[in-house]
This record gives C-alpha cells, sequence and structure tokens, in this order.
C-alpha cells in the first residue's frame, strides 16, 4: 500500500491555493486621511477663522442643531454661517464666547438645579426649613417652636393631628396656607411629608462673647455645656432640654462637622431651645481656652475618666462640661484642653451611654451638688 493514503483522516481534497483578491474594492480603507488640518481651518477649534468652507459632516450637524432649535423654540448652539464659533459640541452659547459660570446666588448655571438621587439640593444657610409629618409637626406646635406659616396640602384627609396642627397654628396666629401636593414635594425636596409642613425660621444664635460674659453675671456658679461633634440633631435637642431641665446657662458647639439647630433639634429640645442661649463658635478649642482664662474649669466627659463623676468637686464653681461627639468621644485636642477628664460609674460592663443620655447624668450630679 504505496504512502499513507489509506490511513485515518487522510486529506482527499486539494491543497488550498492561493487567496483571492479584492478586486481594489478595498482600495480606499488603504489611504490614509490626509494631513491634519490647520486649527485656523478647523470649526471645533478655537483658532477657526471662520471664512473656510465646512466640511459636509459639520455642515450637517449644524444644519440639523438648527431645524431642532427652530421646532423648540430657542436659539441654536452653532455660530451664524461665516462666524467664529468655538462652542460646537461643548454645552456652549453658540455665540463663540466660552459659557459663563457666573450666575446669581442659589441658581444653578445650568437651566434647573442638578440634585443627586436621594438627596436633597443645597439651600441657603439662612433659609427657613420645614418640618414635615403629621406627628412632628403636632409635636412642634405642642412645643411652641417658632413658626412662621403652617402648608396644608389641598385634598388630604384631615385627621386628628392635622386638626389638632390648624387649631393650634390659628390660636397662636401662624398664617394656614393651602397648597398643591406637587409644590409641596418641591418645597420638601421629595421628603414624605403626609400633605402637612411647618415653616421654622432660622435660628438665631447668641455670640460666644455674650455668652460668656451673661453667664458669668448670674447669680450663682456658671455652667455651660459645650458639645465636641455632635452630628445627630436630636442628640443636640435632647442635651440642650437637659440643660434647661438641671440650670445650664447655655450650651456651645462648633460650626462645622456638628449639627445645627436644625428643625428637628428644635423638636426634640420641646421648647427649651427658645429658652437658652446658644452659640456657635469657629473653633472649640479656642473658646474652651478663652473660657478657662475666665476662670471656667473645663470637665471632659470620657469613658475612661481618670476623675469619677461622684468625686467632681469642681462642680460648685463655674464649670464647663464638654460631651463628646456619638462615636468617637473627645477630639484629641479638645481632650487635652480640658482641665479634667470625667468618668460616670457604672454597675454593669456598657461600653458607653448615648451622648445625650451622658450630658443628662452628669447635669444631675451637678445640679445635685449645687443644691
Amino acid at each position: 500500500m504505496p504512502g499513507n493514503s489509506q490511513r485515518r483522516n487522510a486529506r482527499t481534497t486539494a491543497k488550498k491555493g492561493a487567496s483571492g483578491g479584492s478586486g481594489g474594492k478595498n482600495r480606499d480603507t488603504l489611504k490614509g486621511r490626509g494631513k491634519t488640518l490647520p486649527a485656523d481651518e478647523r470649526p471645533w477649534h478655537k483658532g477657526y477663522s471662520g471664512t473656510e468652507k465646512l466640511p459636509s459632516k459639520t455642515a450637517w450637524k449644524q444644519d440639523k442643531e438648527r431645524k431642532a432649535a427652530s421646532v423648540e423654540g430657542r436659539a441654536p448652539k452653532i455660530g451664524k454661517p461665516g462666524s467664529k464659533d468655538t462652542t460646537w459640541g461643548r454645552g456652549g452659547t453658540g455665540t463663540g464666547k466660552p459659557a459663563s459660570r457666573k450666575t446669581s446666588p442659589g441658581v444653578s448655571a445650568r437651566s434647573g438645579p442638578r440634585v443627586a438621587p436621594g438627596r436633597r439640593s443645597q439651600t441657603p444657610k439662612d433659609a427657613p426649613e420645614l418640618i414635615v409629618g403629621r406627628n412632628p409637626v403636632a409635636e412642634s406646635l405642642r412645643a411652641h417652636v417658632p413658626a412662621t406659616a403652617l402648608y396644608i396640602a389641598v385634598g388630604i384627609d384631615v385627621d386628628e393631628r392635622v386638626a389638632e396642627s390648624v387649631r393650634t397654628a390659628s390660636d397662636r396666629g401662624i398664617p394656614l396656607i393651602e397648597i398643591g401636593r406637587a409644590e409641596l414635594d418641591r418645597l420638601t425636596g421629595g421628603v414624605l411629608h403626609q400633605g402637612i409642613g411647618l415653616q421654622v425660621p432660622p435660628f438665631v444664635y447668641e455670640s460666644f462673647a455674650d455668652l460668656l460674659s451673661s453667664s458669668l453675671e448670674q447669680a450663682g456658679a456658671p455652667l455651660l455645656v459645650a458639645l465636641d461633634g455632635i452630628t445627630d440633631p436630636r442628640n443636640l435637642g435632647a442635651v440642650i432640654r437637659s440643660a434647661a431641665a438641671f440650670g445650664a446657662h447655655g450650651v456651645f458647639f462648633p460650626e462645622r462637622r456638628a449639627s445645627g439647630m436644625t428643625a428637628t433639634a428644635w423638636r426634640t429640645s420641646a421648647g427649651a431651645a427658645a429658652r437658652l442661649p446658644i452659640a456657635q463658635v469657629t473653633n472649640l478649642t479656642r473658646a474652651l481656652k478663652q473660657a478657662q482664662q475666665e476662670g471656667f474649669v473645663v470637665a471632659g466627659l470620657d469613658a475612661d475618666g481618670e476623675t469619677s463623676l461622684y468625686d467632681l468637686e469642681a462642680a460648685v464653681g463655674p464649670l464647663i462640661v464638654v460631651v463628646g461627639s456619638e462615636g468617637r468621644g473627645l477630639s484629641r485636642l479638645v481632650g487635652e484642653t480640658c482641665d479634667l477628664r470625667v468618668g460616670i460609674p457604672m454597675v454593669s460592663t456598657v461600653e458607653s451611654l448615648n451622648a445625650s443620655v451622658a450630658a443628662a447624668v452628669t447635669l444631675a450630679e451637678v445640679a445635685r451638688r449645687r443644691s
């Protein structure tokens, strides 16, 4: 048997010859794009002189933009024929000048405010705030939270909470405003409002110098509460409520990285914020050192503090109780500034108390000693 023609899988056809050519059909794909045009001949370049003939593709895009602008009743985002246009494809104005980013305060440079999903748009610091929800509004009115208007959505189901809110607002002379649900959605930033909202004015803070001087003018020993990075407005309101209950003369906290007197803090304080001086400071450490120069003893609450709350002899003199943040406690610089680190004795092995609870326990002990 000559060769191996009888073996398994042996080739039975002729070998493949040379592949055929394209006949010149693909000749254009081998051509280069030519030289790069100078800047004054490129319509999309800022150096374009505006006198050269537009490339066919660019002319088609501009013609399409003109037709779309005429249908929508707006100015096209391209320049006039023969004029210099440097903004094509960049969202510019089409007049040859870059789009200006200068806008009025609180107005976006775009056609509308750009808000991230699930987040409220930024509002001015001194803008009024809305308390929303039937229970929160009713509780705020019971606590005599200052209010400038009560918004009621048209067509909502009136229950006893809404009726109480309307009655209380009327007795206090607060304007009642009927509003569409869509408009109330816009005012609240999409937050669930249950068809009712209470507008509260921005909180007016005391200056720290006035807070310090007024506390020193009190008949007894002055007592102040400082908050180091409390970010939960409910904790802030609870501390203010405890401070007013146990005879403190004021509360102060930093402007940055801390909660301010929001509507939630107003509601949680149960009206105590209207009776107690509250100040914001630029630098908490500097404010504590200023108070120390005036004769205050600064006591920071610390779970590992070397001084027991029951042994706090400084409670009968001028005192500042410093409450740390919910998670990390006292910051390093504030802890180093404190004259004392005070721990609260606990029977069971609990890691730490909530910030507002720790403040209430401490202020109660200070009030007991002073009585």
